[in-house]
């Protein structure tokens, strides 16, 4: 079964929603206040801020290495002041190669493509999914 690109694996939300919620936790923003601004359960915003957490420095070097092989000239971010930051920073870098060398797309669908839906799953990433299957 293909998973689509605006899902994560076994999530229900679509991963622009929970990329808004990791998006304001590098803001520094806490899970209760981001489930209310998303109108989630507190303790499914939590969940995914966790999984992220625990899995944040190797998404982290899968993310500065995707914008590397789209964009050899890419500066890595500088620190962003925590695992979570620096992780979601790494993605924006990531997201940006593609946009120059892909054309427009939906970043948190490119993201889910990149990941293979899997970027809060338990193992590690798969760095083989192309960036062009997301739109």
């Amino acid at each position: 079964m293909l998973l689509p690109v605006r899902c994560l694996l076994r999530r229900l939300d679509a991963v622009e929603v929970i990329g808004a919620a990791l998006l304001a936790k590098a803001r520094g923003a806490g899970h209760r206040l981001i489930a209310v601004r998303l109108g989630r359960p507190a303790t499914t915003v939590r969940g995914w801020l966790r999984r992220f957490a625990r899995h944040a420095q190797a998404i982290r070097g899968v993310f500065l290495r995707l914008a590397v092989q789209l964009d050899p000239a890419v500066d890595p971010p500088p620190a962003a002041g925590s695992a979570v930051a620096d992780a979601v920073a790494a993605i924006g870098v990531a997201t940006a190669a593609a946009t120059r060398r892909l054309g427009p797309g939906r970043p948190w669908q490119r993201v889910a493509a990149a990941t293979g839906g899997r970027l809060l799953a338990p193992q590690p990433i798969n760095t083989s999914w192309p960036w062009a299957a997301s739109g």
